[in-house]
């Protein structure tokens, strides 16, 4: 009697949970006796029903009524169950869908299950309505939770755009505090040793271009840039008298001012966005053939970006205005610089440098001159360095 009552109990709540959720099914059989006693069975259960007698009738009825569930025989003239179901399942993904198969037809109601059905029923129809119905109520069940399931992945999917765009600009915020912690930084250099003012500017664009024209170093070229723009400010720490002497330094003087390479290294090596820039910083008195400072690195110990800015700076040296004389044209600079590839000058860096005509370092000099203008660096200079990241096309 316990187990009888356990029975009627659950069924009780199938027929409540059916009725209350307003299931409504679609009967698609060819044997309209069929239709018949399934309708009866349906009736009695309280459940609304539309029939078909055939799989297209069945999807023109879909396309017109409001169907939960779908019953189906396996066998019928014309598209067969199985095609049915396979219809079913692209376009009403939502449904459920009972196979009906006759008693040789077991294995491909399996089969049925395997592509998509949610149950079969066997033939010859003898049909227990609380079977029918805990079969569809639990088909029911189980596509309302793949549902939401559906629903909790798309939410999910959701949230993680969310914080995906959250966390880009986040990123894009921090990328702007690091441009404007270098704008400050290359102000403050270029402020320290004004007879070289606009220095640091200028071979930031000029390492770029070269690096540009040689190519291949697209994912290097943000530290080769910031590696330029603050190659100098280990200069912060020479004192006065040696940095803005006007004459020539003593050999002490000399050996405190090539200390500034090591100490820019020091100063920035422990900032995660700079410590590849550090690199630069510190190589960028190195030569080609060993004769730089302070290591003495030589070929290809010295790092790619360091290459490059011996020579921009060697030309930004030549072509610009000191203390003790005029700046020389653009042509003395790139015969030194000619002289000097496999010497001094990295080879490749060299070549590339010769390639690129006077227009470009014009108009270089042009906008870095009307940026010094305003007296410090700006942020047009930092931001140009993302347009460069472009490649070359």
């Amino acid at each position: 009697m316990i187990i009888n009552d356990a029975e009627q109990h659950q069924t009780t709540d199938l027929i409540t949970s059916a009725r209350s959720g307003a299931l409504r099914v679609l009967i698609v059989d060819d044997e309209a006796s069929v239709r018949r006693v399934m309708a009866a069975v349906l009736a009695q259960l309280g459940l609304p029903c539309e029939s078909a007698a055939d799989a297209e009738e069945a999807l023109r009825v879909l396309e017109t009524h409001p169907i939960d569930a779908v019953i189906s025989d396996l066998q019928m003239p014309g598209m067969s169950g199985l095609e049915l179901l396979a219809r079913v399942k692209q376009i009403y993904p939502q449904l459920v869908f009972l196979m009906v198969t006759g008693v040789d037809d077991v294995r491909v109601g399996v089969q049925a299950m395997q592509q998509g059905a949610d149950d079969y029923i066997v033939k010859p129809l003898q049909v227990d309505g609380n079977i029918l119905l805990a079969s569809l109520v639990r088909a029911r069940r189980v596509k309302r939770l793949e549902q939401e399931v559906e629903n909790y992945r798309h939410h999910l999917e959701e949230i993680v755009a969310e914080q995906t765009q959250q966390l880009r600009e986040a990123l894009r915020q921090i990328e702007r505090s690091y441009d404007h912690t270098l704008e400050a930084l290359g102000a403050a250099i270029d402020l320290r040793d004004s007879p070289t003012a606009g220095h640091s500017r200028r071979v930031f664009r000029y390492s770029v271009e070269i690096a540009k024209t040689m190519g291949g170093l697209e994912a290097q070229m943000r530290n080769i840039g910031m590696g330029a723009w603050l190659h100098d400010i280990g200069k912060l720490a020479i004192s006065d008298g040696i940095l803005l002497k006007p004459g020539a330094l003593t050999d002490e003087e000399r050996r405190v001012m090539q200390q500034h390479a090591q100490i820019g290294y020091d100063l920035v090596k422990g900032i995660p966005f700079l410590a590849e820039a550090a690199e630069i910083i510190y190589a960028h008195h190195e030569r080609w053939d060993g004769s730089g400072y302070p290591r003495g690195l030589k070929t290809e110990e010295i790092p790619a970006g360091a290459r490059i800015f011996a020579v921009a700076d060697t030309f930004d040296a030549m072509t610009s205005d000191r203390p003790y004389r005029s700046a020389l044209p653009f042509k003395a600079s790139q015969e030194v610089i000619e002289r000097g590839a496999g010497k001094q000058y990295n080879p490749q860096a060299a070549e590339a440098f010769l390639s690129i005509p006077d227009e470009i370092w014009n108009a270089i000099r042009r906008e870095t001159a009307a940026s010094h203008a305003y007296g410090m660096a700006t942020a047009r200079d930092i931001h140009t360095l993302n347009d460069m990241l472009k490649p070359v096309r």
